[in-house]
């Protein structure tokens, strides 16, 4: 303890610059840590920014699924429905250009459908929000000039075997009538049709399961 004492005594003046180197170490001590610092905010705002990035696009594709399937829905109901295509052959006249994009617009955004939202990629999400885009103004384009149109780009001949037609869908669903009278009025729409329009598979499937329908109450039997 004296040794060290006597050291101090005799060599106090070093203090001054091991004070300075101290100072020093630890200024840049401070600095390192500072930076180990900032490295650490910049690199969870990443990892932070990465993570809302992602969940910002899935919730837009999920967004655009929901759009797909509005105007999906709204082609269902002229799919489903032998009668409203009578009434709107244009939906499936292949002759007129706004039928075949509308329809091509439908293929193009179908086959870029996400199956799961929070796998899409920046690129990928891009081209489908398109698809969906052109699908919806192509529909609509499209719905709007058949409901204008309806049956006048057709001869006089023409449009009264879609009269006669819509009549006898008419009768081949309704429940009132015989099984024998829905049969006969199906068969002969579909003879007035032909060569006319074409029906959705999907639309002739659902008319005939309503045509095949027995009657209430075993009526059908009876009249059979």
């Amino acid at each position: 303890m004296d040794a060290l004492l006597e050291f101090a005594g005799n060599y106090w003046w070093l203090a001054f610059p091991l004070s300075g180197v101290f100072a020093a170490w630890g200024d840049s001590w401070r600095k390192a840590s500072k930076r180990r610092h900032q490295r650490k905010v910049e690199l969870y705002k990443l990892r932070y920014q990465g993570q809302l990035a992602e969940q910002t696009q899935a919730g837009e594709v999920e967004a655009l699924i929901q759009a797909h399937d509005a105007v999906n829905q709204r082609w269902l109901d002229y799919e489903l429905d032998v009668g409203k295509l009578i009434d709107y052959p244009m939906m499936t006249d292949v002759r007129e250009p706004l039928t075949v994009a509308f329809h091509r617009a439908k293929r193009d955004a179908d086959a870029l459908r996400p199956v799961k939202p929070d796998s899409v990629s920046a690129s990928r999400c891009a081209e489908y929000r398109a698809a969906v885009n052109d699908y919806e103004v192509a529909f609509s384009m499209a719905e709007t000039e058949a409901r204008r149109l309806k049956a006048g780009s057709f001869s006089e001949n023409e449009r009264q075997r879609l009269a006669t037609a819509r009549k006898l869908v008419t009768i081949a669903v309704d429940n009132a009538a015989t099984p024998n009278e829905r049969q006969t009025a199906y068969r002969r729409a579909r003879r007035e049709l032909d060569g006319l329009i074409v029906l959705p598979d999907r639309a002739v499937n659902l008319l005939e399961e309503q045509v095949a329908r027995p009657l209430e109450g075993g009526r059908g039997q009876a009249a059979i």
